[in-house]
């Protein structure tokens, strides 16, 4: 197994508007991506034999239904390459915690083997594939802070402050297919523009659902909003807390309450990734 780790960054949404509703059921939104130097890491071991196999167990996910496998046979299907990989992840972002880990898994899986099986069909035809994965996998395969819309695929680079954040999960497992489909959820916020968003007064508005199905996730909320002003990322359960320096956020996660798991990373506008893509391109 190569032990050189490829990074699967957490990812935030700064917000989240629900602005309507399709025909086929998918809902239309406004969000802001912006990413986390912290996240899950994986690791491939190229075999020629055309397999492909997760080495990491993950309870409740059979490998059939694992991001990480869909992605790399998305991958061989589309390069139509006779090569084969072993995969291993260390999981670190937890499950339905409103960060992305899955996808973010997807994407990595994609960029990592269109170079290790020299597949070489570039950043747009990864993030096509990405799409059939999970609307989520594209911005992860661009690796660039996004303004999105649509179902979440619709791109468009944007950076926003970077700094150091504290982000809580409350120890539940929010499943985004309920959130969205809850009667209460409202889908007619109105759309912003670009131009218009420094001055909006944005939101998560999932928030209000996920407060009432998940009480856990309101009392972190509420908890972490004494300190700073607090955000749900995606559907939950994570939420997310902007301070001024990593101190001031270590400080606030060692009173955070002991049933809760916290940590500290940094919000950047380009995501880990690309940087591991760089190296393993550049000249040796």
């Amino acid at each position: 197994m190569n032990t050189i780790a490829w990074p699967a960054p957490a990812k935030i949404n700064l917000f989240l508007h629900v602005v309507g509703r399709r025909a086929d059921g998918y809902h239309l939104l406004q969000t802001h991506f912006q990413f986390l130097d912290y996240g899950d890491d994986l690791f491939f071991n190229v075999r020629p034999d055309g397999a492909i196999t997760r080495l990491s167990d993950l309870p409740g996910v059979p490998p059939a239904q694992d991001l990480v496998v869909r992605a790399a046979q998305a991958l061989q299907r589309a390069a139509a390459t006779p090569l084969g990989v072993d995969i291993r992840v260390v999981k670190r972002l937890p499950m339905g915690g409103g960060l992305g880990g899955g996808s973010s898994n997807a994407a990595t899986v994609l960029r990592a083997l269109d170079h290790l099986w020299g597949c070489a069909l570039g950043e747009e035809r990864l993030a096509d594939i990405g799409l059939t994965l999970g609307a989520d996998v594209p911005v992860f395969v661009r690796g660039r802070a996004a303004w999105a819309e649509g179902v979440g695929e619709q791109l468009q680079a944007l950076e926003a402050p970077e700094g150091w954040t504290l982000v809580i999960h409350p120890g539940c497992e929010v499943p985004t297919a309920m959130i969205f489909g809850d009667s209460e959820l409202t889908r007619d916020t109105p759309p912003l523009t670009l131009s218009s968003l420094p001055q909006a007064d944005t939101r998560n508005d999932l928030e209000s659902v996920t407060r009432r199905l998940f009480p856990a996730v309101g009392e972190a909320l509420d908890w972490l909003g004494q300190f700073a002003p607090a955000r749900m990322s995606g559907s939950g359960a994570c939420i997310f807390a902007a301070f001024g320096s990593e101190t001031a956020a270590r400080a606030t996660g060692q009173q955070v309450p002991a049933q809760w798991t916290w940590f500290v990373a940094r919000r950047s506008n380009r995501s880990a990734l690309l940087d591991r893509l760089a190296l393993s391109e550049a000249p040796h």
